[in-house]
């Protein structure tokens, strides 16, 4: 069951309006995981487990399609996700740096969320800003040029303007 929240109708009333919408077909796996995973930040295991009994779809076979696909998370994420682009561009002018800077501030590792569950940092293989290069992504806002120090900036200011 689920282990970071109430048991309520609510909670489950995100999961009932996308079921509602599916015709059957165990092919369309991959955009109900994507829906839930939209609903609920991540694919918790009471949703996986509810969703195999609704379904009829192993949860072993829910399981791999989740666990294949980079797309899908199983674990929360914080508020903000913040993307680091280790493209061929970034790499070559400092990806690396910019993301032990950036976990350094945050006090996490490269995949990690912080306590709070405010950030989320995670690799991803090209942001598709290579002329801005070494680039992040925080939500959906990009920032490039970054050298070390700009990147704790950028995170500080995220973190002020939670305050």
């Amino acid at each position: 069951m689920c282990q970071n929240c109430a048991q309520t109708s609510k909670y489950w009333d995100p999961f009932e309006a996308i079921l509602t919408n599916w015709a059957g077909d165990r092919s369309q796996l991959i955009p109900l995981l994507q829906q839930l995973q939209d609903a609920y930040g991540y694919l918790p295991e009471d949703v996986i487990a509810r969703l195999s009994q609704r379904t009829g779809i192993f949860v072993s076979s829910i399981m791999g399609v989740a666990t294949f696909y980079s797309q899908f998370r199983l674990e929360p994420v914080g508020k903000h996700v913040v993307k680091i682009c280790f493209g061929t561009a970034c790499h070559v002018i400092g990806a690396e740096n910019i993301a032990d800077a950036i976990c350094h501030e945050l006090g996490i590792t490269l995949g990690g969320t912080t306590e709070d569950r405010q950030f989320t940092v995670e690799s991803v293989a090209c942001i598709g800003c290579c002329s801005l290069a070494p680039v992040i992504m925080i939500d959906d806002e990009t920032h490039g040029r970054l050298t070390p120090e700009t990147a704790r900036a950028v995170i500080r200011d995220v973190r002020a303007k939670e305050a």
